[in-house]
This record gives structure tokens, C-alpha cells and sequence, in this order.
């Protein structure tokens, strides 16, 4: 569990070593406690923040405003959140074909547990139906990838109603125990993205929980 702010500067420091080669391709797999971040593609007035201030205080909700793409979110307990930092240079030098690739990688762990995961034309993430069920929200700069994705395993989907989901008001969201109907072992998820980002990105995972 790290918070927003602590992951974020985290990030930056190493997109910075990344860019320098002093460390390899990372993925950074974690949960945050419960916020809402604010990405760079609108809702610059927080209209699609449903809640008020003194309701979001009474949750102990954050608001953070965050330089990935996309819109509105909610992190929480029970939710995976997936950072790679990626040097895209030579040969993976597509913003949209980065894009999809993580879409990718959530569709294979949906898979693992017998769910078909997804993509709707025109939108990002990966949906079961007319539900998301995991959210993108990338930073790439000159080629070093950031920020990431968030799937919801086990979350508390009643936070949602604190906001319109990435903008998006007339669909909903899902995670793996709604559809499963069983509370999934946290530690087994993030082992399915170490396995398929390792597969979707051509890398072989040396784990450290350091």
C-alpha cells in the first residue's frame, strides 16, 4: 500500500534513471489508499467529481491531480495498480500500439480467471460487457513510459458513485470478485501481470519486493 503522491514521485525519479540507462525496464505493482487522481485530458472544473469536499474528507478521500492521460479515476484497496517504466526506443515507438498492449496484458488476466475481457472502439481499458473492469491512464515521455493501469480485483466499486468514471457517464464498472462472486488472493493477480506483461512486452521478470 504507497500513496499517490509517494508513487508519483517515485515514478519521476525513476523515468529519470530509466532514461539514463542506471536501471532496466521496471513494473511497479502496488495498491494506493483511497483517492481520486485527476489526469490531463479534462475535467479541469472536477465536474465529473459527483461528490462534495466535505463528503470526500468524511471518507478520507484524496484528490490528486496527476499528469497521466485520461480523466477521472478512483484507487483503492483491493485494486491493482501496474506502473510500467518502459524505454519504448528503438522498436516500440507507438503511442497507440502501447496503449494496446496494456489493454493486452489485462485481457490475458482476465483470461486466467475465465472472464473475456474486452476493448470498446473509441474508448480505453478493458471492459466485461458495458462494465470496466481495469482503467489506463499512461505518461510517455520521450519514449519512457510512466503511469499505467489500475484493475479492480476485490475494490469497493461503492466508491465509484463518488464520480463519473473517466467521464463516462453511461456505462459502469466491475471487478473480479462481482463477477467471480469469490475474493481473490491479491498476491495471485499481481503474479498474473508480472507473467503477462513479461509476455505482451517481450521481457523476462526478475522479482524483488524490495
Amino acid at each position: 500500500m504507497v500513496s499517490y503522491a509517494e508513487a508519483l514521485t517515485l515514478q519521476q525519479h525513476l523515468v529519470e534513471e530509466r532514461r539514463a540507462d542506471h536501471v532496466p525496464d521496471l513494473l511497479l505493482i502496488l495498491q494506493h489508499p483511497s483517492v481520486i487522481t485527476v489526469g490531463v485530458n479534462g475535467d479541469k472544473d472536477h465536474s465529473h467529481i459527483v461528490a462534495t469536499s466535505d463528503h470526500l474528507q468524511e471518507l478520507g478521500v484524496a484528490v490528486h491531480k496527476t499528469g497521466r492521460g485520461g480523466n477521472v479515476t478512483y484507487h483503492g484497496p483491493g485494486q491493482v495498480v501496474v506502473y510500467p517504466i518502459l524505454n519504448l526506443h528503438p522498436d516500440r515507438r507507438d503511442v497507440h500500439r502501447y496503449v494496446r498492449d496494456v489493454e493486452e496484458v489485462m485481457i490475458r488476466v482476465c483470461a486466467e480467471y475465465g472472464i473475456v475481457g474486452t476493448r470498446i472502439d473509441g474508448l480505453t481499458g478493458v471492459w466485461v460487457g458495458d462494465d470496466k473492469i481495469g482503467a489506463i491512464g499512461v505518461r510517455i515521455s520521450r519514449w519512457i513510459t510512466s503511469h499505467g493501469l489500475a484493475f479492480n480485483v476485490n475494490t469497493n466499486l461503492d466508491y465509484f458513485r463518488l464520480i463519473i468514471p473517466c467521464g463516462i457517464e453511461d456505462r459502469g464498472v466491475t471487478s473480479l470478485e462481482k463477477l467471480t462472486g469469490q475474493l481473490m488472493p491479491i498476491r495471485n493477480v499481481e503474479d498474473a501481470f508480472v507473467k503477462h506483461c513479461g509476455a505482451v512486452f517481450d521481457r523476462s521478470p526478475i522479482i524483488s519486493t524490495g
